[in-house]
């Protein structure tokens, strides 16, 4: 159960993180021509950088569903 809790939130991370990606890179070209999205409060490398903690995250989240799986297996008895 647990397993599909943190599988779900890590996908919904994964998605929330190259949404604030793809902000961060419009923020910028934005920028270029004088607009903005965000109105100040954060720099695009300050959304970039927030995107990139929440995509470690996400891979720690996957390795440690992975150790799971891994460890379930040698569990059975199987190679």
């Amino acid at each position: 159960m647990a397993s599909n809790w943190s599988s779900v939130f890590s996908r919904i991370l994964f998605v929330v993180c190259f949404l604030t990606a793809a902000l961060a890179v419009w923020e910028r070209v934005l920028n270029a021509f004088g607009f903005t999205l965000v109105r100040a409060q954060f720099a695009p490398s300050r959304l970039l950088e927030l995107s990139a903690v929440g995509v470690l995250f996400v891979i720690a989240l996957q390795l440690r569903e992975l150790k799971a799986i891994e460890r379930e297996g040698r569990g059975r008895g199987s190679a």
